[in-house]
């Protein structure tokens, strides 16, 4: 099984449309959520994220941009980018948004598998270091493996005799689709995080997903990607549409 992982894609069109290109052969698409919010492209994502099926997990902009909650914990800049994209939204995605299921989520075909946002604990939740992480192993009756977003960081932690470890990736230098491979190991636990589609927060401007793949009872691997793609034509977008500019400018900084 080879599931394609996509999360925070955050309406950036330009940027899903790089991963998807870059994207290897996979059996099923999973999205860890935060389809819409902070780009200009909610209309053109949703349709092509619903076309694409798979397992789609809720995130707490989907939820906001599509009025389930009010914008009262957002930032400024985050609250103006919703509000617009409530205004944009088709009604057949805003319908659409308003149905997806929080996480956790499960596949009776992958055992030992889970998909959330934030983190089983709560779909808002921020896993950003291995205390956080750590308290989540700890939730009894949760799997093994668990992919979650949010943070907008590609990373992961694991688990083994009760000592929590953080992992990234690392590229090697080249300019077009980077990939890191990093196989899992048997009576590990793991968290981890493709990093974001649409707008990646760990200094690296380049779109981010991941790959993981697992051929019966084995670990499996879990391959981490970087695509370059048109930024300039995502941040035009976003001017074009009067969102705030600092929507615009952190996208090339990658924050």
């Amino acid at each position: 099984m080879r599931l394609l992982l996509l999360s925070d894609i955050h309406a950036n069109l330009e940027a899903m449309e790089a991963c998807l290109a870059a994207a290897p052969a996979h059996d099923l698409v999973v999205n860890l959520g935060d389809v819409v919010g902070y780009n200009a492209s909610p209309n053109e994502v949703c349709e092509r994220v619903r076309a694409m099926g798979g397992t789609i997990v809720r995130g707490n902009h989907d939820r906001a941009c599509s009025g389930l909650t009010d914008l009262s914990e957002f930032n400024l800049v985050a609250a103006m980018s919703a509000r617009w994209t409530q205004a944009t939204l088709l009604p057949e995605h805003l319908a659409w948004l308003r149905e997806l299921p929080p996480g956790p989520l499960l596949r009776n075909e992958l055992p030992g598998i889970e998909f959330v946002h934030g983190s089983p604990r709560d779909e808002d939740e921020y896993v950003l270091n291995p205390s956080t992480a750590g308290a989540n192993f700890r939730v009894p009756g949760h799997a093994d493996r668990i992919f979650f977003g949010h943070t907008h960081l590609q990373s992961g932690f694991a688990l083994e005799n009760g000592h929590v470890r953080t992992f990234t990736p690392i590229y090697a230098a080249g300019k077009g689709v980077v990939e890191f491979s990093m196989p899992l190991a048997r009576g590990e636990r793991y968290l981890m995080n493709p990093g974001s589609v649409g707008q990646p927060r760990d200094g690296d401007w380049r779109a981010a997903f991941a790959l993981y793949e697992r051929d019966g009872d084995a670990a499996g691997v879990m391959t981490f990607y970087r695509v370059p793609y048109d930024v300039e034509e995502t941040q035009q977008r976003i001017i074009a549409a009067n969102l705030p500019e600092r929507l615009a400018t952190r996208l090339k900084l990658g924050r």
